[in-house]
């Protein structure tokens, strides 16, 4: 043992010398072999906002404290007809020594309403569009919400509203109606009566004999006169980009730069799809007219839709018309520029996105094809040469009976757009800038969805036709959609794409497949229904129970007019289209509908009614819908046995339950 011990005390090391000795070691040996060099940290930048982003002020009283404003015009709109005529009353109140502002329902906070009364001699405007069956436009569905859901006391709150709707829909303006009465259900005060606007006669008359009587009762209950300034004001300037086309420059996005270069969900009315077209084929065989089945390719866009919900399309204008208003204009077309807003705390800095050319304008994002209104015809007087020009224009912008008459004939039942406009009055030349901004803005066009994504998931079908006429001046107008859509080809090289995106409906096959469906829908009023006979095979491919499937279709002839007849044989051979009746309304000498031959079969019609079948009417609101709802109801008065107002209540019954369903246009 003392050997042993002894041996131990003559060792150089203890066992922890020798085990931090061979850490170190390795630690060397690990930094000098096996280390990875280090990486070099990329020196971090603060993250700047881009120069144009600007953050939203979702307080209107902010603003309007902020900005000495008085007036706000709020807007629910859907085709931007609702905003701009807000727009206009906005600007109006400069001449009424007033400050007023145009406000999106929905970028505010509005249950903010209540505080209106801490500005000092406040009103607050509501221009209110109805769209679809009674229903608030996208941008009012919160406000409707809000308003339907909350108590909140509105005493000492000023308003008026000028509603915007169509005679020929069932619910003709209830929005307008409903926001009119719910004010004052809250308490708010009325300050002038509400206006009715109908869009089937002349809406622009409407609106301009309503401002007719707001005006003087702004100006008494206020104590406001009107300044006698009547000279134009512009709201927007001209600016020129100091590097020219070096700067960005929109080439027809609607909204983020470069997004049809690089396309990102999620898609909408600011960021459109590109969809490639797959198929463009004309359905009908006659020469008169032109009926189109488009698909739209949707791979890899991440949309999604049901049978019966409607594709927005994106159109551009002639370039032929665009072509003849630069020269008309003495524009040069491909010049660069921006219409910046004079108001710098407007949430609105361009009326359409700048900088850009004055050609991407008139393509993308002018509509240079609908009759102007008397607004732009009065701007547009100060840049007549000829004096009976401008005394013209002038007495069709004012609100004399004289001009209302004259503008009714000479503009709007003429169909005269801007072009023509300054090809018959030869001394109004307007600076392009200014005529940018007095034009609306082109808007998407929507089409009921002739597909079903159960059996085309990654395409998307329309069923069109192309609208082309003569007007009173001679000239031949062409539809802006669908002339375009005509000319947008499959296997093309580049490919032609059509900018779209989806919007939800509420026309919808039952949610029983076992129930019975009636479907009624001439001419291009078919579209939603290929998609729902589509989706019931599909259904009966899957071995579910399906009631029974019943079309009411109607064209002109059966040789020339009947559209995807192929294709409705196929479906009755298949027995997923249980009856087709067809109504061909000039093969004979009296014309047949198809009202007429739901009443040549009103007993089957009522039986399917009766045993809880779901109706369905697609096409012209002003005359189709109305006489099938008439022929509805007179065939619920007679097989039912009873008296017109309980037929007329039992079929308003059938719509309250979802079981009669429209999607009709006017």
């Amino acid at each position: 043992m003392e050997a042993e011990s002894d041996t131990r005390g003559t060792l150089p090391f203890g066992f922890i010398d020798i085990f931090l000795l061979s850490t170190i070691s390795g630690i060397v040996i690990y930094w000098l072999f096996f280390r990875k060099p280090k990486e070099e940290v990329q020196e971090f930048k603060s993250f700047q906002m881009p120069n144009d982003f600007v953050q939203k002020e979702t307080s209107f009283i902010s603003k309007m404290k902020k900005t000495g404003r008085n007036v706000v015009v709020f807007y629910g709109s859907q085709t931007g007809t609702g905003e701009e005529f807000a727009n206009r009353l906005a600007k109006d109140t400069q001449r009424y020594g007033m400050k007023g502002m145009a406000a999106d329902l929905e970028e505010f906070n509005m249950s903010e309403l209540a505080r209106l009364v801490e500005i000092p001699g406040p009103l607050a405007v509501f221009c209110m569009a109805t769209y679809g069956e009674g229903d608030p436009t996208d941008n009012a569905q919160d406000f409707y919400d809000w308003l339907q859901e909350d108590d909140v006391d509105l005493s000492g709150v000023k308003f008026a509203v000028f509603a915007l709707g169509n005679k020929t829909y069932e619910h003709y303006n209830a929005m307008g109606k409903f926001v009119d009465k719910r004010l004052e259900e809250l308490h708010a005060e009325r300050v002038y009566e509400l206006g009715l606007g109908d869009d089937d006669a002349n809406l622009e008359e409407d609106f301009i004999s309503w401002k007719e009587g707001f005006w003087p009762a702004v100006c008494e209950h206020f104590g406001v006169e009107p300044t006698g300034e009547e000279s134009s004001i512009r709201q927007y300037e001209l600016v020129f980009p100091e590097n020219g086309a070096d700067e960005k420059v929109f080439t027809g996005e609607m909204a983020r730069f470069k997004s049809y270069e690089n396309q990102k969900p999620l898609f909408d009315n600011k960021n459109p799809f590109l969809a490639v077209v797959l198929v463009n084929r004309k359905t009908n065989k006659g020469e008169d007219r032109h009926f189109m089945h488009i698909e739209l390719d949707i791979t890899n866009s991440k949309l999604r839709y049901d049978a019966g919900d409607h594709v927005a399309v994106y159109p551009t204008n002639s370039t032929t018309l665009v072509e003849e208003l630069g020269k008309l204009l003495n524009a040069d077309l491909d010049v660069v520029f921006s219409l910046n807003n004079l108001d710098e705390e407007s949430s609105k800095k361009h009326p359409f996105p700048c900088p850009t050319t004055y050609r991407t304008a008139f393509l993308h994002y002018l509509d240079i094809t609908h009759p102007p209104r008397t607004n732009v015809l009065y701007e547009l007087a100060q840049y007549a040469e000829e004096p009976h020009e401008q005394e013209f224009l002038r007495k069709m912008a004012s609100s004399s009976p004289e001009g209302k008459k004259q503008y009714l004939n000479w503009v709007v039942e003429a169909r005269r757009h801007i072009v023509a406009i300054l090809q018959d009055l030869t001394s109004v030349r307007p600076p392009a800038d200014h005529l940018c901004e007095l034009l609306p803005r082109l808007q998407p066009r929507y089409y009921s969805i002739a597909s079903s994504s159960k059996v085309h998931p990654t395409s998307i079908h329309i069923c069109g036709v192309q609208v082309k006429y003569v007007s009173l001046t001679g000239r031949t107008n062409h539809g802006v959609a669908t002339s375009w859509l005509r000319s947008r080809q499959a296997d093309m090289s580049p490919a032609h794409t059509v900018p779209m995106f989806v919007r939800k409906s509420q026309f919808r096959l039952p949610y029983k497949s076992s129930n019975s469906i009636i479907m009624v829908g001439p001419g291009a009023g078919l579209a939603p229904f290929l998609g729902f006979i589509q989706e019931r095979a599909w259904q009966l491919e899957q071995g579910k129970k399906v009631g029974k499937t019943v079309l009411y279709f109607g064209c002109r002839r059966k040789l020339t007019d009947f559209i995807y007849e192929e294709e409705l044989e196929r479906f009755r051979l298949q027995g997923a289209l249980t009856q087709l009746h067809v109504a061909f309304s000039r093969d004979q000498d009296h014309k047949v509908y198809v009202q007429h031959l739901l009443k040549e079969n009103k007993d089957d019609v009522w039986n399917l009614l009766k045993d809880g079948a779901h109706l369905y009417v697609c096409g012209d609101a002003k005359n189709m819908a109305r006489d099938v709802q008439a022929a509805i109801t007179e065939i619920v008065a007679e097989c039912g046995s009873m008296e017109h107002a309980h037929a007329v209540d039992y079929v308003k019954k059938l719509m309250t339950k979802g079981r009669y369903s429209s999607d009709v246009w006017s």
